[in-house]
């Protein structure tokens, strides 16, 4: 194949987290001279640089036994459509993104249509938290995975997966983003960020605890301004949720309002995922919850891993406290809160290992740059 033929790659993107590597990726292929031609689903980043997805991938953003279980018809339909179009594209190379579940259903469909075709999974999927023997099986179906935590190739390769490339965080390359701000000092009214999730499913188990931890603070005398950066598509939903809680949660939606919240910010109650990291990086003291679907509830003996924290894994520390479950007792939440609402040892400890995250997290060379020159290694076109 002629190096000057385009590089026709399929993507399987199934949320905006996956949309936004894959867009990194896709303009670090198009900045290097080669002509590319990409195909597959993609969110409005990947859109905008030219990848028409197949349909609208916001129908993929679920999290949740129960939740896969109601919509799974059309969960698999949308499998075989996606499939089937990435054997008429007929690529080079298919890169999966996130949705872990999701794209390993493609990706098993795919293989035995296109067996020489390498299949890369960008963002490694948490086995090293639970379920560690699906590292192996992996091997079935994916040739290469590019890895955003540095740990990661080892852990596939002692638990026999498919080899790993460590590309680095996205975050790693937006630190400007973040610039530090001297947080010791919380306001005389601190400001409370609400982060409930930005699946349906999420913010369905998170938004009453929130809203009964804010009722505890109030009740327990404390003064504080609640705010609530909601993500689009379910704003309007989120609104009118917060319109009937006894405590007013300031909801804002724009991208402005949002980067005022998080500077503004002294404390924040989140839902445990990628927010994370922001969190973090803004120096944000935080406390992680999350309550698990209740048919997945009786499999939390598969969960191996020390903590789900991104914060605490880079850093190797426990940073970021996290209450799971029954611990997300809107009581016991508000008096983590009120410690990290204050001055004091509680809340400097989490200001100092944010600035070990921002060190373990800094990056000389860009994460879509690296993860786009072993994509050309693994089409043969490098």
């Amino acid at each position: 194949m002629s190096e000057r033929e385009p590089l026709k790659i399929f993507f399987v993107v199934g949320e905006a987290s996956g949309d936004l590597l894959g867009a990194d990726l896709l303009r670090a292929l198009q900045s290097g001279g080669a002509p590319v031609q990409a195909a597959g689903l993609a969110g409005e980043r990947m859109t905008a640089l030219g990848v028409q997805s197949l349909f609208d991938i916001s129908q993929l953003s679920i999290m949740g036994v129960s939740a896969i279980v109601a919509r799974l018809p059309k969960l698999m339909a949308r499998v075989r459509q996606t499939a089937r179009e990435a054997v008429r594209f007929r690529p080079d190379i298919v890169v999966l993104i996130d949705s872990p579940e999701f794209s390993r259903a493609v990706a098993k469909r795919i293989r035995p249509r296109l067996p020489g075709v390498p299949i890369v999974k960008y963002v490694c999927p948490s086995v090293w938290a639970w379920r560690p023997g699906r590292a192996a099986g992996m091997k079935a179906y994916i040739d290469h995975v590019l890895t955003i935590l540095p740990f990661e190739p080892n852990v596939l390769a002692e638990l026999d997966g498919p080899p790993g490339t460590f590309v680095g965080h996205p975050l790693s390359a937006r630190l400007d983003e973040f610039p530090p701000i001297d947080r010791s000092r919380p306001a005389a009214v601190p400001t409370v960020l609400l982060l409930p999730g930005s699946r349906m499913s999420e913010v369905k188990r998170l938004m009453p605890i929130m809203r009964d931890t804010l009722s505890a603070m109030r009740g327990r005398g404390r003064k504080f301004k609640a705010v609530l950066p909601a993500v689009d598509h379910l704003a309007e939903k989120i609104s009118d949720q917060v319109a009937d809680w006894p405590v007013r949660a300031t909801v804002v939606t724009s991208k402005a309002a949002k980067a005022r919240a998080f500077a503004g910010a002294d404390v924040a109650l989140a839902c445990s995922g990628t927010v994370m990291l922001e969190l973090g990086l803004h120096s944000i003291p935080t406390v992680s919850i999350y309550k698990l679907d209740p048919l997945a509830m009786p499999l939390r003996f598969l969960i191996s891993g020390w903590t789900a924290n991104l914060v605490n894994l880079i850093t190797d520390s426990v940073i970021i406290p996290e209450r799971f479950n029954e611990f997300a007792n809107p009581r016991y939440l508000a008096r983590n809160l009120e410690v990290l609402m204050r001055e004091g040892p509680a809340r400097q400890a989490q200001i100092e290992g944010f600035r070990l995250l921002r060190e373990k997290i800094a990056s000389e060379k860009n994460p879509g740059q690296r993860a786009a020159a072993k994509v050309l290694e693994l089409a043969g076109r490098k």
